[in-house]
């Protein structure tokens, strides 16, 4: 080995918990600083590494050198850095792995950390003297002729993308006519060009949380913000930005999904005259490199985003706000799973800022939290304006005649909201045509082939989808056991649902809000707007309806199965069917007109539902509470998942049985093994899943264990034959 002061230490993705040593180039090594990109040869290839320090020693044979240094300055700032060390050392992942999770795409392949700008089109003086009727041969010249005289500032290449389709071709064609210029801007939203003054009045109730927040600014601490639905939370995170703003510092809001990051955006336009940048899956790689760096930068004065941006770099951090921070959406289930809700209360305690997570329906572990005096607790007991809390009602449909899921009772409830110029809302946690397909004759049932799991019907296409593995096959035309031809679908998903709907209401515009309709980028947002116009009175659709969204006139809510979330071997289900009724609930009459909520259940008496009926969210968390605490369930102990599957069925049960040996070798005290069991869902994908699961009363105790175990699973011969993952603080249990 040769003789060297030092040796560089790499983060390098790969799935080792470790960090590599390289030898520096030569000894002048004054500019390299941790948080550098650096080029390096690994294995046969060369991969791009993040510079995490230096050390004297090293365990490595044959040490190799470092190539190319990617950046001038360190990409990431020592806090973002810190922040990642920890949620490496958390959850139990590779440090590598973390880092390059949380780049750009384009980083992570080694480009440079340079904005180029989004590509924007925009009519020319020529161009706005053209007829487009004139290019009866152009067709689609003279759609986007029509397109940009509508919008004369011009449109984005992704805000086309949203409007038509095979846009490009016809495009070019008009820039070689020069009626039509493309430019570089600045990946950066500006404010609306009429900036409002008008700021709604607070109550007492929004004025004590905002002055609490207020003082909380320039140090850490946790809110919560726990306001019922339509108590304008909104409004206090938009007057507590405007504080942060004026201490010319930055602010990072994070939503748990992209649909509610254009409303959003247009309420905090309308607002604020700054430059702020959006961070999601759905932008290109270079619209998000932009946008990330903008904010690294300091030119985006607010940050809006989903999970993966709470690790985006800040100039001048100032506040982080979590909106629906129970939603669980915001905690990573495949790779690096990690918790955007822990990560952010981190960060701020790092960079000395405060958090504030807002919810109409807390989580049971912030509301501990906030018990145990670690969070402050602001309530937002009563709705913004004069709206009223809604009518919630129970519909008992035991022996009642059911059409596609839709009882007599809410049918007739509809059409009286209907007849009152009223619009209506169905909820059903379930897309597709029917959650499965019989065979009347015989008994069976359209399996999937990869999963123990049963294929959705979507008679629209006529196809079988399973929605654990996305596998799909045409629908069977008969009965491949006994060839019969009476293959009926049994349930009822949003595609019947709607199909049902429009028999009963022909004449009434109605739209299907789930995964499948809004799919291509744009949709869900032009869905959202037909309703707002008013032309859609009867609004049918899955969870993503449920988060956030404000709809003023819609004054009925039909809940058509929640008997789901009432049974589950998850612990964690009936607070989820709590969640998502509040939620729900909460879209009801939201503006003057009183609200309605009718609920069908074939367990009306069900105690827990009957107990947030009747007292509410706040009731019903406080009793979950005492039963999680007697069953020693989080928040009341930690838990942590390991997952192993493989094809050889028998592999993942034995890998687990040693890696319990291994664990019990340790002798740390204060964690349980419980298991290997099969998973719930044993098959899933085409291979065979188990889990073992580890509980302890004190987190110190689970993270003693996990990190020498791990250590020792990586090197076992067993574990290469098998997929294996751990899972600090599950949210899915299967």
């Amino acid at each position: 080995m040769p003789d060297c002061g030092f040796f560089l230490q790499l983060a390098i993705p790969t799935p080792l918990r470790r960090s590599f040593d390289y030898l520096p180039v030569d000894a002048d090594t004054a500019g390299l600083m941790p948080g550098m990109r650096l080029r390096v040869p690994f294995g046969r290839t060369s991969q791009v590494g993040m510079l995490l320090g230096w050390r004297q020693t090293t365990d490595a044979a044959r040490p190799r050198e470092v190539g190319e240094c990617l950046d001038p300055l360190p990409l990431l700032p020592t806090g973002i850095m810190a922040l990642l060390q920890w949620a490496s050392d958390y959850y139990a992942h590779p440090i590598g792995e973390v880092i390059f999770s949380a780049l750009p795409s384009l980083l992570r392949q080694g480009e440079p950390a340079e904005r180029r700008g989004m590509e924007h089109w925009r009519m020319t003086c020529c161009g706005a003297m053209q007829v487009p009727g004139q290019l009866t041969r152009a067709p689609r010249q003279a759609a986007l002729l029509r397109l940009l005289t509508e919008h004369p500032e011009g449109l984005s290449a992704s805000a086309i993308n949203d409007l038509q389709d095979n846009w490009r071709p016809a495009m070019h064609k008009l820039a070689e006519k020069e009626w039509v210029l493309r430019e570089q801007r600045p990946a950066l939203l500006l404010p609306e060009s009429g900036i409002s003054d008008e700021t709604p009045a607070l109550n007492a109730e929004q004025q004590s949380a905002l002055a609490s927040l207020t003082t909380g600014l320039g140090h850490f601490g946790v809110s919560l913000l726990d306001g019922v639905t339509g108590s304008g939370k909104t409004e206090v995170y938009l007057r507590l930005i405007a504080q942060v703003l004026a201490r010319g510092e930055q602010a990072l809001v994070l939503v748990p999904e992209i649909g509610l990051t254009p409303q959003l955006l247009d309420r905090f336009r309308c607002r604020f005259p700054v430059p702020m940048a959006v961070l999601h899956s759905g932008l290109s790689d270079r619209e998000r490199l932009d946008a990330w760096l903008a904010a690294r930068d300091g030119d985006a004065a607010i940050v809006i985003g989903t999970r993966s941006a709470v690790f985006t770099p800040l100039a001048r951090p100032g506040v982080i706000i979590l909106d629906e921070e129970h939603d669980a959406s915001f905690k990573q289930q495949d790779g690096f799973r990690y918790s955007a809700r822990d990560v952010a209360v981190k960060r701020a305690q790092l960079e000395n800022i405060p958090v504030l997570l807002g919810s109409a329906t807390p989580s049971l572990e912030t509301l501990h939290n906030a018990r145990q005096g670690r969070y402050a607790h602001l309530l937002l007991s009563e709705r913004a304006g004069n709206a009223r809390h809604p009518e919630l009602a129970v519909l008992d449909v035991r022996k009642q005649p059911m059409n596609s899921g839709l009882s007599l009772a809410l049918v007739n409830a509809m059409r009286r909201h209907l007849d009152a110029d009223g619009q209506v809302l169905l909820f059903l946690n379930r897309r597709g045509y029917a959650p499965t397909l019989l065979c009347h004759d015989c008994g069976w049932v359209a399996k999937c082939r990869r999963c123990d799991a049963h294929m959705t019907l979507f008679a629209g296409q006529k196809r079988l989808r399973c929605h654990h593995c996305g596998s799909e096959r045409p629908a069977d035309p008969a009965c491949p056991e006994c060839r019969g031809t009476e293959l009926r679908p049994v349930g009822a998903g949003t595609e019947r649902l709607e199909e049902a709907l429009q028999s009963l209401f022909p004449d009434t515009g109605m739209v299907r809000i789930d995964r499948d309709t809004t799919r291509r980028k744009g949709a869900m947002q032009a869905l959202l707007d037909s309703v707002h116009a008013g032309h859609v009175r009867i609004l049918v659709g899955t969870q993503m309806l449920a988060k956030g969204h404000h709809f003023p006139e819609v004054t009925l809510v039909g809940m058509v199965d929640v008997d789901q979330g009432l049974f589950s071997a998850d612990f964690r289900a009936t607070e989820r069917m709590a969640q998502l009724i509040t939620q729900v609930a909460g879209r009801a009459g939201r503006a003057e007109r009183p609200g309605q909520v009718l609920i069908q259940t074939h367990h009306p008496d069900h105690p827990l539902l009957q107990l947030l009926l009747r007292e509410g969210y706040a009731a019903f968390a406080c009793a979950a509470l005492e039963e999680r605490q007697q069953a020693n369930l989080p928040p009341f102990s930690y838990l942590a998942l390991l997952r192993a599957e493989a094809v050889d069925g028998e592999l993942p049960l034995r890998f687990l049985r040693q890696a319990r040996e291994l664990a019990e070798a340790l002798q740390v005290h204060g964690v349980q093994l419980l298991g290997p069991i099969p998973a719930p869902m044993e098959r899933r994908a085409g291979r065979v899943r188990a889990q073992l699961l580890l509980q302890a009363n004190r987190r110190a105790d689970l993270h003693r264990l996990l990190g020498p175990w791990l250590q020792k699973l990586e090197t076992d011969k067993l574990g290469r034959k098998v997929r294996w993952s751990i899972d600090v603080d599950p949210q899915e249990m299967f």
